[in-house]
């Protein structure tokens, strides 16, 4: 499982500037990071994975988004023209992320997985928080750094089924 000493190295290795900050008690989910850290939802990232059925068949898809808006499996079956999508099982969050599930942190994703990542979260050089796959750990990051590190697809999910622009799946192999 990846953990808070993986991140710090990759982030000092692409130098950028960052902070791991220990948390005042554990916590099991991303939904406590706000008030853990007297810090605003809208500036705590989480990333929610879902299991996608498309007429390819099955595909395990992540979206990040701030804790203050979470996704909804209606908007990303509309975005990505599927037919029936629900949030993952934990099982399958922590074998596609290699991240303990409630705790994902949205850099260090495999490359094969499918990255929606909330618009709203671009252009802003704001400080937010993301946990870091350990209960006793979170990342303090500038937004923009951040989502200049996370590999994924910007989309509007406010706005996205008026759009209907499907996202594409990454090839098998």
């Amino acid at each position: 499982m990846k953990d808070a000493l993986a991140i710090h190295r990759w982030l000092l290795a692409h130098q950028v500037h960052h902070e791991i900050v220990r948390l005042p008690r554990a916590m099991t989910c991303v939904d406590e990071l706000p008030e853990l850290l007297s810090a605003s939802p809208a500036t705590c990232v989480q990333v929610t994975v879902f299991e996608v059925m498309t007429r390819i068949g099955r595909e395990p898809v992540a979206v990040v988004t701030s804790v203050d808006s979470p996704p909804r499996p209606g908007v990303i079956g509309g975005t990505l023209g599927a037919r029936r999508v629900r949030p993952a099982t934990a099982f399958t969050v922590n074998s596609v992320t290699d991240y303990a599930a409630g705790l994902i942190c949205p850099l260090l994703l495999p490359d094969g997985l499918t990255v929606l990542v909330d618009e709203r979260l671009a252009g802003t050089g704001q400080v937010v928080h993301t946990p870091t796959g350990e209960r006793h750990t979170a990342l303090r990051i500038r937004a923009d750094h951040l989502l200049t590190l996370v590999s994924g697809k910007t989309i509007d999910l406010v706005h996205s089924r008026s759009r209907r622009e499907p996202a594409t799946f990454p090839l098998a192999g």
